[in-house]
């Protein structure tokens, strides 16, 4: 009955709803008809709204939430009654009743603001206040309260009674850039909504109505005494007898304030990096670009995945990731201990053997969340620790060599180009592993030229360089020398090859899921032979003799397995350690943003060092 009154009467006033719009000058140009109204009518496809996406460690617990606003969804199952009580009480008595709009409440409305050239006051139910905040913004204006009127009959037509209460209170805003009522329970005291008791209910329902008047971090007692008066609102309309409101009344309220989850922000800014990488990858985008056979083409891609991503982080993902908090820690410590230098810069990978997962990451000395991120951003010479993976192994792949056979380790040209060994010093014959072991030049570019180049860069070309190109297949490379460089994570992710002669792209991301658990996104690399097991061991072999007796020794540590390659570029601009143990393959890299000389500090080792706090 409530419902057809609703209708006569709303469309019976509807001329004098026109009236009042065309005597407003300031509105004349905004007026929007019922037919134009309608024509932005709602759908069920538009009721998303932003979420709070997670990253998650190795045991699944939070440690970074990346976007704002702050919003953590609550389904309506998970909604307490009473906070429904409260809001139809206080806000919308008729909320079960009307079809989005309280005919009553507008004319009240009506005649209060008669006298006024704006809204003073605007009788809006539920349904109103969420279409206002889905569509229309806060504006005061006739022609926006008449088309609030229609966009709230349009939901009312596509949602349940449930669905606008779920939707309405996960949607409303909570003070400090809190959004949603599940997010103001563990925002304010730090407790899921489910836990929180009566009392605290009704205190975080007080907010909504004016967040800047009752933001309890500010304006505590405005908040108690506007959770008091809907306490009171409860009990006139005989939801709560006058007892229970004192009671409630006088439980004390303590706030126990939640600060935004950000911690490891090397870590976590490179998995966000690695997320766009798996979306493009998985819906299509790189196969697009790949096919794109103009640069206006290849832009449009490019926006249109953007405009993606922003779907799928604002839509409340988990990204489950491999982070090892431990680990992580360690290598921090270990950068800011050993690298009080001014002005040089680090970064370093851990990759757990067994999984292939990326477990620690430093992205520099004192990482500031989306700086330069020098562990996948930056792309440096690799000086000698390229040698196993574009000398030595397929070296050994190629002839089956023993460690033990000798090689010359005198000056030695190919056309113009003479590198020479450390200090310019001659060695005679020396075997492969004692060549290997103390990095000496002029053997690796005999091995280089025996085995060519390019067998060589054809085993280089499985793994993921990124900056490696056609103008790099020259006998420079065998010591290093190429055209952009290599990035530490791109050096530590070869590097596991030696683990047991297979490759796999190491990766942060374990899995990408909804709220609910249902899985979204989630890596299927395949594995790859890249050494057959007589090269494996043999480099094994030479990285362990590296450790112990060559270049690597001050970065030795304890396990049942440990070996290393060092790297120094020319005029001491980069110094590298790449190894593994037993368990993890890490790779360090320092070095000045614009190469410069460290020269000074080579003797203290700080790569050294810090590789050996990592791993220790």
């Amino acid at each position: 009955m409530r419902t057809l009154a609703g209708y006569i009467l709303v469309f019976s006033l509807f001329p004098f709803f026109l009236f009042i719009l065309f005597s407003t000058a300031k509105e004349i140009n905004k007026v929007q008809g019922f037919q134009g109204a309608l024509e932005q009518a709602v759908s069920e496809d538009q009721f998303d709204i932003t979420k709070t996406s997670l990253l998650t460690d190795k045991d699944g617990k939070l440690f970074s939430e990346m976007n704002r606003p702050f919003r953590l969804y609550a389904d309506e199952e998970d909604i307490p009654d009473f906070v429904k009580e409260i809001l139809v009480s206080s806000e919308d008595q008729h909320f079960y009743d009307h079809v989005g709009f309280d005919a009553g409440a507008i004319i009240r409305a009506l005649v209060k603001n008669l006298v006024f050239t704006h809204i003073q006051q605007g009788g809006s139910t539920i349904t109103q206040q969420l279409a206002r905040n889905l569509y229309l913004g806060q504006e005061k204006t006739y022609n926006r309260k008449l088309t609030e009127l229609f966009y709230a009959h349009e939901i009312e037509k596509s949602l349940t009674k449930d669905e606008i209460m779920e939707l309405y209170l996960n949607i409303i805003y909570f003070s400090n850039g809190v959004y949603g009522i599940e997010t103001a329970s563990q925002y304010y005291f730090q407790k899921e909504l489910g836990e929180l008791n009566k009392a605290e209910l009704a205190f975080i329902t007080a907010i909504p109505n004016n967040p800047n008047k009752y933001d309890p971090v500010e304006h505590f007692d405005q908040t108690k005494i506007r959770q008091e008066r809907l306490l009171d609102i409860m009990q006139q309309t005989g939801k709560l007898t006058e007892e229970e409101a004192s009671k409630l009344k006088a439980v004390q309220i303590n706030l126990n304030i939640r600060k935004k989850v950000d911690q490891y922000g090397d870590y976590a800014v490179y998995a966000q990096s690695e997320l766009r990488e798996l979306v493009a990858q998985q819906e299509g985008y790189l196969k697009k670009l790949e096919a794109a056979g103009s640069p206006e083409q290849k832009q449009k891609i490019y926006d249109d995945f953007d405009r993606r991503m922003s779907e799928v982080i604002n839509s409340g993902i988990i990204i489950h990731t491999s982070l090892d908090r431990n680990i992580q820690e360690k290598s921090k410590t270990a950068f800011q201990k050993r690298l009080n230098y001014n002005g040089i810069e680090g970064a370093s990978i851990t990759i757990d053997n067994e999984s292939r997962k990326i477990i620690a990451m430093v992205g520099g000395k004192d990482y500031k969340k989306y700086n330069f991120h020098h562990a996948y951003q930056a792309f440096r010479q690799p000086g000698s620790s390229i040698k196993p993976l574009l000398v030595y192994g397929p070296y050994i792949e190629e002839t089956q060599a023993s460690i033990a056979e000798r090689v010359n380790a005198d000056n030695y040209c190919i056309g113009n180009y003479c590198p020479i060994n450390y200090g310019g010093r001659q060695y005679g014959t020396v075997t492969m592993n004692t060549a290997f072991s103390q990095s000496y030049n002029t053997p690796a570019l005999r091995l280089f030229e025996k085995v060519g180049i390019d067998k060589a860069f054809a085993a280089l070309s499985k793994f993921n360089f990124e900056k490696l190109q056609e103008q790099d297949y020259t006998y420079a490379a065998s010591i290093g020398g190429f055209t952009h460089g290599m990035s530490p994570l791109e050096m530590t992710d070869a590097y596991t090859s030696f683990i047991d002669g297979n490759y796999q792209p190491a990766r942060s991301i374990t899995k990408v899921t909804d709220y609910n658990g249902e899985v979204l996104y989630e890596w299927n690399d395949p594995k790859e032979t890249i050494w057959s097991q007589g090269t494996t061991e043999k480099v094994r072999a030479m990285l362990s003799n590296s450790m112990q007796n060559g270049t690597g020794k001050w970065a030795k540590v304890n396990a049942p397995y440990a070996g290393v390659k060092t790297g120094t570029t020319n005029n001491y601009h980069d110094y590298w350690v790449m190894g593994l143990t037993d368990r993890y393959t890490t790779g360090v890299w320092i070095g000045y943003d614009i190469p410069q000389t460290m020269e000074e500090i080579e003797g203290d080792r700080p790569s050294h060092l810090i590789w050996r706090d990592i791993m220790q």
